[in-house]
């Protein structure tokens, strides 16, 4: 997960936590509103719980360097059996670890046994 998607995340938890079961705790509420400003809370804190522990998982998976990341790749272009990757390559996985590729280039192969790859290339 993204750090704007884990601070999207953690705003809205805060806000739901706060503002609707504080609403609806006014003015001597009833049961329902009782449970539901309960439900509604508890919600809130289990995503807050969730957006905090993927950013620590991703800050300690960044921090151990294994995660490798291909962004905004240029274009690519292989021929007569070549390879043309515009992604992450991690030949036959020994690489272990975490990768993301996003918004890579054109990747074009011509020829007999060429590869274009786009994204995250493990064979």
């Amino acid at each position: 997960m993204s750090r704007g998607w884990t601070v999207a995340v953690i705003v809205v938890a805060v806000a739901g936590i706060v503002s609707t079961p504080a609403f609806w705790l006014m003015d001597g509420p009833d049961a329902g509103q009782l449970v539901g400003a309960s439900v509604q809370g508890a919600s809130g804190i289990a995503a807050l719980v969730w957006a905090v522990l993927q950013q620590r998982s991703a800050a300690a998976a960044s921090a151990s360097g294994r995660v490798r990341t291909a962004v905004r790749t240029g274009a690519a272009e292989a021929s007569e059996g070549g390879v043309a990757s515009t992604g992450v390559r991690d030949p036959g996985g020994a690489g272990g670890g975490s990768f993301r590729a996003d918004r890579t280039g054109n990747a074009k192969a011509t020829g007999q046994g060429s590869k274009a790859v786009t994204g995250v290339d493990n064979s």
